[in-house]
């Protein structure tokens, strides 16, 4: 399978998780929104240098995989996907930030390499929350959560369209690749051949939407999705984002790390 049509059924398999009932399932969709957003600005507070200090966050995205039954494979599998994109904006940071600010068993470490691994652990964090909330709850229920968090019903309608063309889009390159890899004998393309591809690539994509785009209008579509799912709020969606919260400031204010750190030493002592 190539690399194309395994992302393809990724996030395929990703959507259809949303459906299968679970404790995760059965939360309302802007209480996740919520702590997942809560949990993300969190993240991002933190320090440039902090690395041990984030880790207790990683129970978060732990207990959501738990909570839905999301196989975390798969969440592996499309957080490294885009980790290239992680790795670049911090791979130059061990080579202007050389200055030794740690030193582990006599051997010092700069600051360049505590930002480098601290931007991979922020975004293996932030990536795998935000995939654990499409599969826990399914794109068009975090629409409709959005909509009636106050995001203007447009924006929420834009997004719809802009993941269900999306999947469009992949559908047609996997295609493509298929059948370049039949026709190649495994012979790798050519960089020239590049861009007329992804040119080809694009009309096919446009005259797919243009299609499934005349098919909605004739279903009557008037510029708005009608909203299917519904939210009702309740009790454990309260405790939920009540408990996040207490855990994210916890989290983000006591530095757990050190203090565990420091509790072991003494009794060793």
């Amino acid at each position: 399978m190539s690399a194309v049509a395994q992302a393809l059924r990724d996030a395929r398999l990703l959507e259809s998780l949303a459906a299968q009932t679970s404790a995760l399932s059965a939360l309302d969709a802007r209480a996740k929104l919520l702590v997942t957003l809560a949990f993300i600005l969190t993240v991002v507070s933190f320090d440039r240098y902090a690395v041990a200090a984030l880790l207790p966050l990683t129970l978060f995205p732990l207990a959501m995989a738990a909570l839905g039954h999301i196989p975390l494979r798969l969440i592996g599998r499309s957080v490294v996907l885009a980790a290239p994109f992680a790795a670049m904006v911090g791979a130059f940071n061990p080579l202007f930030d050389t200055q030794v600010v740690l030193r582990v068993a006599g051997v010092g470490i700069s600051g360049g390499w505590l930002s480098f691994t601290s931007i991979l652990l922020r975004f293996l964090l932030t990536v795998s929350a935000a995939l654990l909330l499409v599969a826990g709850t399914g794109f068009t229920p975090l629409c409709e959560g959005l909509r009636r968090l106050g995001v203007p019903q447009v924006l929420t309608t834009q997004l719809l369209l802009l993941h269900r063309y999306g999947s469009v889009l992949a559908g047609e390159a996997a295609r493509m690749s298929l059948a370049r890899e039949l026709r190649a004998n495994g012979r790798a393309l050519p960089l020239k051949e590049w861009g007329a591809l992804l040119g080809h690539l694009l009309l096919r994509a446009l005259q797919r939407a243009q299609r499934i785009h005349q098919a909605m209008l004739a279903r009557g579509f008037d510029g708005q999705l009608p909203g299917s799912a519904t939210l009702v709020w309740q009790r454990h969606d309260t405790l939920l984002v009540l408990i996040c919260l207490l855990g994210f400031g916890l989290a983000r204010w006591v530095d757990i790390p050190h203090g565990l750190g420091t509790l072991v030493l003494g009794v060793l002592r």
